[in-house]
């Protein structure tokens, strides 16, 4: 294998980890039941969804990228164990929202997830400065997110 692919295939695979978190949306409908919730006036329009998360899963895979990077899982194994735990959460939360209705669990998921890419951060950039700045926007999506879905909680 070249030297090349030896550096891409692992970017790939990475950026696809990261991506597959959105793979539960396939299985819940946000049509009937969301769209009775009451919701702020602030809440985004559906469109916008799919650019941000698609922009973020591109981000956090560059980012867990950079930090493997930096000895693979022998030596970098509990700042990607953070970016898994992350990961998982965040998959969760589609479930937990749209697919069971659930949204104070919804709620408490985003605040640990929350939590856990606070961490990611912190922990990736004792590695790499610019692996922890991909995740920014991210921890701003979630800040959003988070407020977005304790106000819906609030409201319904």
């Amino acid at each position: 294998m070249t030297t090349y692919l030896r550096r891409i295939l692992p970017l790939v695979g990475w950026v696809a980890l990261a991506f597959s978190a959105s793979i539960t949306a396939v299985f819940v409908s946000t049509e009937g039941w969301y769209a009775a919730l009451n919701k702020p006036t602030w809440n985004p329009p559906p469109w916008l969804f799919g650019p941000v998360w698609s922009t973020l899963y591109v981000a956090m895979g560059v980012s867990a990228w950079l930090v493997w990077r930096q000895g693979g899982w022998s030596q970098q194994r509990h700042r990607l164990t953070l970016f898994l735990v992350q990961w998982a959460l965040n998959a969760l939360w589609t479930p937990l929202f749209f697919g069971l209705h659930q949204i104070g669990l919804a709620l408490a998921d985003i605040i640990v997830l929350w939590l856990a890419i606070v961490a990611t951060i912190a922990s990736f950039a004792r590695v790499s400065q610019v692996a922890a700045a991909l995740l920014v926007p991210y921890l701003a999506w979630v800040s959003f997110a988070t407020f977005l879905t304790f106000t819906i909680w609030r409201l319904n």
